[in-house]
């Protein structure tokens, strides 16, 4: 759908609304620029939930970084890529303890 005037969007706002439940996007301008977006409710949680999830993502990225920079000397793999075989030599091999049920 092309972008509606604000003034048509006042008049025909009951319209717009139901094709914004049937998915689709409606854009609204003043004066030739657009300046709102009239979508579903469904639309809009999924638009939240995609946000929500590239925070967390970008959260993460961010703590793992500031743990690499902060103790480099405690992240040998930051340091150095050979560091895989001191880190799997602090695994216990040992075998667990047995268990009768």
């Amino acid at each position: 759908m092309d972008a509606v005037p604000l003034s048509d969007a006042k008049a025909r706002f009951a319209h717009l609304v139901q094709a914004a439940e049937a998915g689709q996007v409606v854009h609204i301008s003043r004066h030739g620029k657009a300046v709102a977006v009239l979508l579903s409710e469904h639309a809009y949680a999924a638009l939240q939930q995609l946000e929500t999830r590239q925070a967390f993502a970008s959260a993460i990225g961010r703590w793992r970084l500031a743990g690499r920079s902060g103790c480099s000397e405690d992240w040998p793999l930051a340091s150095d890529p050979s560091a895989d075989q001191e880190v799997a030599s602090w695994r216990d091999l040992a075998p667990g303890r047995t268990v009768e049920l």
